[in-house]
């Protein structure tokens, strides 16, 4: 590992040093006393190229006074849906684990939205077993940190995301914690409860604490305790079942989920330019089970599970991290090595047939996922071709390894061989790992008092794939004062993940999921392929914002991205064998060709008075299709529209009335991995939802907040039909307090 790190760090000297640059400065000339003349350079500063992409069009900033403005129940993705070209979505279109919503960034679907906490990927549902489909059993990565503990979250849309390599094609949720600063500390607790008791109530409980103990060291410490309950097991029985029917597949409501966390940082800043944070971090985070299964499909197990709340799944997550920044006399350093190790701890399921991901056993199965990731970025002020220019130049290593006996030892009868792929369980690895180094190199040039260009190259190699080349240019032009055109065009990429370049994990059907012509032909066989290539897509976007001296402020953009190589389940059958009297047929995951999504959004804001502020978004989706089948990527509104009116009722109280309207959300006609058309493709119809959010600052240290959620009760059931694949809460009531000491 120290030699990864130094890896890092002496490819970013080098190019550094290759590359010529001459410090950025004007001039001012002083008359000496013997009536000569002196030139004093002072310098320019001119933003990084990290500084020009947060002033995007595509960017939105959440801050931690927003945050608690409007209190999230559970998880930051609460909030982070509320912002342009952002919605919740499943893992693929297919609807399976409807109700495990995750951020999902212009319909390019929530494995190509990178978390990333204080600037550092966090990967833990990279552990989960990935479906034929595309689904995978997990919340996502957006849960690891409280709201309470949050400073701010930087949320980064389109070409503005390219720069941070695998898993940014759709964008970036950067979640900023609160730094260590004068001695301070902070309990909160929230309690929601829902009108409707089939749901699950939450408790929330955190603290943080900081606190110089030198001139050169100060510690923070967090703690957090959270709890949903599940929903009722029955919750949408209404909805799937007529009166008196027996037998029939209920639909699951949304699972709960307990989180316990835990994070120390020690800062060390031994000179006034030179700052080194050594953190550590745990976190347990288990579901409170609701009776989902893949295929919903329910067993006298699972009925049982859910009916007693218990946890079928944990994911243990550990991190270390030690980053340092740096400020020189030639320009600044941001630096940092991270390990994250997740434990991945379920009962185990079914992974195969019309029984995948159900539950099949009282016993625990066990997976490990290591990730290691280590960057140095040099940031260096200079002029190219006698303008002024800020460069960037950087190396990002990302390290993963999986240890997967669940999933990949589970098919123990199998025995054949296809190409260089042996079958036979003894010959397949549980364990699988793939490394990407990235290098790249970025410059922000000032062309003129109102014209800015920011080019950027990016090379990453994997060894499994090999080379991959990505970029961006960014211009931005202040038309006026108040006026300014953006414009952006980027290659980004996301790399094949351990699941579907294994050739150890094997997914199997007894015929009913075999692909068109093979329906019912089965059993067939759908292989992982190591010689899959990156996603790509190209994506595009145009726009305009403006900035008025009474306070308004507004952007409108068009995003264009074309999506090249996507991975799925491939539905071309390479290879047929024999067992028993059996034919077996053999499919891979494979790249497919194009896919294409497209749309608009905007926002606007401005102060009506002195007391209020009004601000609104939309995002429309114009088209979001694979080009093979015609269907939508993910599962989004065709449009959605935020809008809220902030009054500040008296200096200390804070009213916030607001609503949430989707569009229709249009159901995919064909099943993309069987090439066979959907029984049911019903569109889910457009709703409002109403929130009532107020926040009471009692004094400076200790202020309260309550509201209510889904005010006019619209309570929408998951069916499995079509796009009904998700529950929409009812009225909902919260109260919370915070206090500092």
């Amino acid at each position: 590992m120290a030699g990864f790190s130094r890896l890092a760090s002496c490819t970013a000297l080098t190019l550094i040093s290759a590359l010529p640059f001459e410090a950025a400065t004007a001039q001012q000339s002083y008359a000496l006393d013997d009536g000569s003349e002196v030139l004093v350079l002072d310098p320019i500063f001119v933003d990084s190229y990290e500084e020009e992409v947060l002033q995007s069009l595509g960017v939105s900033v959440i801050s931690s006074d927003e945050i608690a403005e409007r209190p999230v129940t559970n998880d930051i993705s609460e909030i982070v849906r509320k912002m342009p070209g952002v919605n919740l979505t499943g893992a693929s279109a297919s609807g399976q684990r409807g109700n495990q919503r995750q951020i999902d960034i212009r319909g390019m679907g929530p494995e190509n939205t990178l978390i990333l906490i204080d600037g550092k990927p966090a990967q833990s549902r990279n552990s989960i077993r990935m479906g034929r489909g595309g689904e995978r059993d997990t919340r996502g990565d957006s849960n690891w940190v409280a709201p309470e503990l949050i400073e701010s979250i930087e949320v980064i849309r389109g070409p503005a995301a390219a720069r941070y390599g695998s898993g940014a094609a759709g964008g970036v949720v950067n979640i900023v914690t609160k730094q260590p600063e004068a001695e301070r500390f902070t309990i909160s607790t929230q309690y929601t409860a829902p009108e409707s008791s089939s749901e699950g109530d939450t408790r929330r409980l955190n603290m943080i604490w900081s606190k110089p103990l030198t001139d050169a060291l100060s510690l923070r410490l967090t703690a957090n305790y959270n709890r949903t309950d599940a929903d009722d097991p029955d919750i949408n029985v209404e909805e799937t079942c007529e009166i008196g029917t027996r037998g029939c597949n209920v639909y699951a409501g949304r699972e709960g989920v307990e989180n316990r966390d835990m994070t120390g940082l020690l800062r060390w800043e031994p000179t006034g330019g030179h700052r080194i944070d050594f953190e550590l971090g745990y976190s347990r985070q288990g579901n409170i089970y609701a009776g989902d299964s893949q295929l919903s499909l329910p067993s006298e197990l699972s009925q049982s599970l859910a009916e007693d709340g218990d946890e079928t799944n944990v994911l243990h997550r550990r991190t270390f991290a030690v980053t340092h920044e740096g400020t020189y006399d030639f320009g600044e350093s941001v630096s940092y090595l991270q390990l994250e190790r997740t434990k991945n701890k379920r009962l185990i399921e079914g992974t195969a047939g019309s029984g995948e991901g159900r539950i099949q056993s009282e016993e625990y199965g066990v997976t490990y996922l290591d990730n290691i990731a280590a960057k140095t970025e040099w940031i260096l002020p200079g002029r190219t071709f006698g303008r002024d220019t800020t460069y960037t130049f950087g190396t990002e290593l990302r390290y993963e390894h999986l240890d997967d006996p669940v999933t990949v030892g589970s098919r123990g009868d199998l025995d054949f061989e296809f190409g260089d792929t042996e079958a036979a369980a003894e010959n397949r690895d549980d364990e699988m790992d793939q490394t990407l180094l990235g290098i790249y190199a970025e410059a922000n040039m000032k062309l003129s008092d109102v014209v800015t260009l920011s080019p950027s190259l990016r090379a990453d190699y994997a060894d499994t794939f090999g080379w991959n080349l990505s970029g961006a240019i960014n211009a931005a032009w202040e038309v006026t004062p108040n006026w300014t055109a953006k414009v952006g065009i980027a290659r980004a990429f996301k790399a094949p993940n351990l699941y579907q370049i294994n050739p150890g994990y094997i997914y199997v059907t007894n015929g009913r999921g075999c692909p068109a012509p093979y329906y019912l032909q089965g059993p067939c066989y759908v292989l992982g392929n190591p010689d899959l290539e990156p996603e790509t897509s190209t994506n595009t976007e145009i726009g305009v914002a403006y900035s008025g001296p009474t306070g308004v402020e507004a952007t409108l953009t068009a995003f264009h991205n074309d999506y090249r190589d996507r991975i799925q389940s491939g539905t071309d059958q390479l290879a047929t064998f024999t067992i028993g009297d059996d034919a077996n047929r053999v499919f891979q995951w494979q790249n497919i060709p194009e896919a294409v999504v497209s749309g608009v959004e905007g926002s606007f804001a401005a102060p009506i008075g002195q007391d209020l502020q009004f601000a609104t978004n939309f995002t429309y989706m114009a088209r979001s299709e694979n080009k093979e089948t015609g269907d939508p990527l993910s599962l989004v509104p065709d449009y959605t529209i935020n809008a809220s009116l902030e009054w500040q009722a008296t200096d200390a109280l804070t009213l916030i009335p607001s609503l949430t309207h989707y569009g229709k959300i249009e159901a995919p006609k064909k099943n993309p991995v069987m090439e066979t058309d959907y029984d049911n493709t019903d569109a889910r119809d457009p709703y409002t939802l109403w929130n009532l959010a107020s926040r009471y600052e009692v004094t400076e240290d200790f202020s309260l907040t309550a509201g209510i959620t889904n005010v006019a009760d619209k309570e929408i059931k998951r069916t499995g039909d079509g796009a009904n694949t998700f529950n929409e809460p009812g009225r909902t009531y919260y109260v919370g307090l915070t206090k500092s000491f």
